[in-house]
């Protein structure tokens, strides 16, 4: 590189990197320490809403900075869940990559690849700290690509032997069913409510649509004492009463959650939030004792697209992968 050119990745290529969801746990790891260190600089990310409120639609600019790794970088990332009938990945997005001191461009990467592993694996950053070490069973409401990233993760992370899963969609609960039977030994049931899914979870993900106005169905008699749950979709599927039962409740930023809450989201949060960085860096406790609900409520940040997407250039580097182009 000359800082003339830049490296494009296609998702092929950003696949064909070879990054695992372990490697990503610890690039995680090692950002959030950063994080509570303060070594990196994150603005509230912002977003843009293309379709009515009950359409769950919107478009996020994710900037951030690694000082430590020499990168900047932004993701431009569009969810549109409309795009289930149309045939089209409900989510997709692209990552620009720059290099801190001089600023020029230095690749840009589909990274649509990126936020779904990175969203389960900052899960899995939480999980390790906050879910019981004997967890076996994971329960999943949403079976789209979240819900299937997440068994996969978390099953690197815990013994599990058995998932139970809902989704609005029934046939996207079937097809989740087969792939998790087909990629793993895992026992998978499906069921006909999120209520009847979650109950008897270990650890339960919840990965349905993000909604401003939320209508949860599930409340403090799912979420039973000992149980860790991640809710990836926001406040969207827990009421505030079973929010308010967890006895440690983390973000992984309170900055953008503070910024969103402006925007009229998490109206029903509790009080005692903690930030996901501090339990990574030892400042905050997790998991104490057996019976205790826990609660990690990740927002995906772009911290976590660039620690991940760090690791997929200097995979594809040193493969030779992409394609460079003249700036």
């Amino acid at each position: 590189m000359n800082g003339r050119t830049m490296i494009y990745l296609s998702r092929a290529d950003v696949e064909r990197a070879g990054v695992t969801v372990a490697g990503i746990v610890r690039s995680l790891e090692e950002m959030f320490r950063e994080k509570a260190a303060g070594n990196t600089d994150m603005p509230p990310k912002t977003a843009v809403y293309p379709g009515p409120p009950e359409s769950g639609a919107f478009v996020n600019a994710m900037p951030a900075l690694l000082p430590g790794a020499g990168l900047a970088g932004i993701k431009w990332v569009a969810s549109s869940p409309g795009n289930l009938e149309r045939g089209l990945p409900s989510i997709s997005a692209l990552m620009i990559l720059n290099d801190a001191e001089t600023g020029l461009p230095v690749c840009v990467m589909d990274a649509s690849w990126i936020t779904a592993k990175r969203t389960a694996a900052a899960s899995v950053v939480a999980a390790k700290r906050l879910a019981r070490p004997d967890s076996e069973i994971l329960a999943v409401v949403g079976c789209g690509v979240q819900g299937f990233e997440h068994a996969e993760a978390l099953r690197t992370a815990f013994r599990l032997r058995r998932v139970r899963a809902f989704d609005v969609r029934r046939e996207a609960a079937a097809a989740f069913a087969f792939r998790i039977r087909e990629s793993s030994d895992l026992e998978v049931d499906v069921f006909e409510s999120a209520e009847e899914a979650v109950r008897g979870g270990d650890i339960i993900a919840t990965a349905g649509t993000i909604f401003k106005e939320p209508r949860p169905v599930l409340g403090l008699n799912e979420f039973a004492p000992g149980t860790f749950v991640t809710a990836v979709d926001y406040d969207s599927s827990w009421t505030g009463e079973a929010m308010a039962a967890a006895d440690l409740f983390v973000m992984d930023d309170l900055a953008q959650m503070r910024a969103f809450r402006d925007r009229g989201y998490f109206r029903g949060l509790p009080e005692r939030i903690g930030e996901l960085a501090d339990l990574v860096s030892g400042r905050i406790p997790g998991r104490t004792k057996p019976e205790e609900r826990t609660m990690a409520m990740n927002m995906g940040i772009a911290l976590d697209d660039l620690a991940a997407a760090r690791l997929v250039l200097e995979k594809a580097r040193a493969l030779g992968l992409g394609l460079e182009l003249p700036l």
